[in-house]
Parts: C-alpha cells; sequence; structure tokens
C-alpha cells in the first residue's frame, strides 16, 4: 500500500475507502488505530474523516467516526418501514405512560406507533407537534391532545420552527418520547434537520425525563445535529436484537436500557 510509485491520490482513495469498509463491518472508528493501521500521522486521518464526512460518507466525533445515521425519507415513507418492529417497541414504550402525566410525543415513525398502542383506559395529557400522531391520539378516549403548530417541515414531519419553539417554553412535560435519527453512547442522540434538533433539545430542557424508542439500525451511528446526551435521564427502548455492546454502553452512561419483546408475526 506504501509503494513508492503509488500516487498520494490513489493512497488517499485506499485509505478512504477501507475506513468506509471499517465503518461498515466494526461501528466506529478511532484516528489514533486508523493512524497507526495506515502508517500515517493522525493529523492525515483526521484530515481523510473531515473530507469524508463532508462528502456525507462518516459523522465526526471526538476521536475518530461513526457510520451515518440511515435516512428513510420523510415521515410518511417512514410509518409503511418495519411496522411490526416499530410495534414491539411501542409496547414496551407504553408501560412507561402514567395516568394523569404530561408526555411530549415528539416527531417519528416509532412515535406514531406509540401513539396507536396507547390502550383505551388510560387517562393523561399528550402533546404532540406532529398531526398524524395527534390523528391517533384523537382515537384514544382518555387523552387529552395538545398540538404544537406552525409550518410544518415536511422532511420531520411536524412544526419544529420559531413558533413551534415558542410554544414549547411553556411547556413542563413529566416525560418526553423524543424522535432520534443516530443513537450512540458517546455522540448521544442526533437528528438531520438543524431546526428539528433545536427544537428536540428544547423540549428534552423542559422535561422531567426523557425516553427513545429506537430501532437496531439506528445503534451506533450519527446524524449531524446533536440533540441530547445519553444519561441517567434518559430511557431508552430498544430491540430485542440490539447488540449487547450497544446495551452496555448505553448502561454504563447512566442510561435505563429495556429490550422490547420480539416482534409479533
Amino acid at each position: 500500500m506504501h509503494g513508492s510509485t503509488m500516487s498520494t491520490d490513489l493512497l488517499l482513495r485506499e485509505r478512504k475507502s477501507l475506513i468506509q469498509e471499517r465503518l461498515r463491518t466494526e461501528g466506529r472508528v478511532l484516528a489514533v488505530d486508523l493512524a497507526r493501521e495506515f502508517g500515517v500521522s493522525e493529523d492525515t486521518i483526521r484530515r481523510d474523516l473531515r473530507e469524508m464526512a463532508a462528502a456525507g460518507l462518516c459523522e465526526r466525533v471526538y476521536g475518530g467516526a461513526l457510520p451515518v445515521a440511515p435516512d428513510a425519507g420523510s415521515l410518511v415513507a417512514r410509518i409503511s418501514r418495519a411496522p411490526e418492529r416499530k410495534a414491539a417497541l411501542a409496547r414496551a414504550a407504553v408501560a412507561f405512560l402514567r395516568p394523569r402525566m404530561t408526555v411530549f410525543l415528539d416527531a417519528g415513525s416509532a412515535n406514531l406507533a406509540i401513539a396507536q398502542a396507547i390502550g383505551p383506559d388510560l387517562s393523561a395529557t399528550i402533546i404532540t407537534n406532529t398531526p398524524p400522531i395527534a390523528a391517533a391520539l384523537m382515537e384514544k378516549p382518555g387523552i387529552e391532545v395538545i398540538l404544537v403548530g406552525g409550518p410544518l417541515n415536511r422532511a420531520v414531519g411536524a412544526a419544529v420552527g420559531a413558533r413551534a419553539q415558542r410554544d414549547a417554553e411553556l411547556l413542563r412535560p413529566d416525560l418526553a418520547i423524543l424522535g432520534t435519527c443516530g443513537a450512540d453512547a458517546e455522540a448521544g442522540l442526533t437528528a438531520f434537520h438543524f431546526e428539528d434538533a433545536e427544537f428536540k433539545r428544547l423540549i428534552a430542557s423542559r422535561s422531567s425525563a426523557l425516553l427513545a424508542a429506537v430501532t437496531t439500525d439506528k445503534l451506533g451511528t450519527a446524524a449531524p445535529h446533536t440533540v441530547v446526551a445519553i444519561d441517567g435521564a434518559c430511557t431508552l427502548v430498544l430491540e430485542a436484537n440490539a447488540p449487547e455492546a450497544e446495551v452496555a454502553a448505553f448502561t454504563a452512561r447512566g442510561a435505563n436500557v429495556v429490550l422490547a419483546k420480539e416482534p409479533i408475526r
């Protein structure tokens, strides 16, 4: 790989190709390890990772990089994907809803499944910025529904702009159930869209506790914008097949991790 006849560009392309392969097979990569493996400086690797991140091939995190969180498109597109897996997450998540709670239910297809899974006997107030979630909650007789408004972001499927943020500043939920694009013990919960991340951070700061229901494909990945760190205030509801290493890393951060039962087929 280090032959004198090979051009610098070819070496760079080979390094980046190998880094991409490491991200696919191992998840997180560390600059210090890559520098040692490729026989180059850490500064060279950090430059490689910056260029790869700018091209959308990875997400930079402290000390290295993570795979990019899977982008499944708009909320409407996401709703139809893996419904049985999201339903399994939802059944585990609704156990955290208590009578007379005030809950914020954020945008997300797993969160829509949570709204649909709420039983007819629960009496609670649920606030959402997502019209499909509000519509699902209207079918639940014991739920008082509050819809946070403003212009809708089509990609997010919810109101996340200045008006929605002003409304959020008046809220004090007992629990915020956050949607997330990526979840990693060190990178935390992350989102693709800047305003969405800003709105989520605001809701999280106003809430007594946080919960996120996360499909396995999002674990160990990151999107460009930080939402919150994963710590003792956070409960993560994960699929039954969540990797043990990811569960251990979240638990080490103080998070309460709950594994959903296998999907009903």
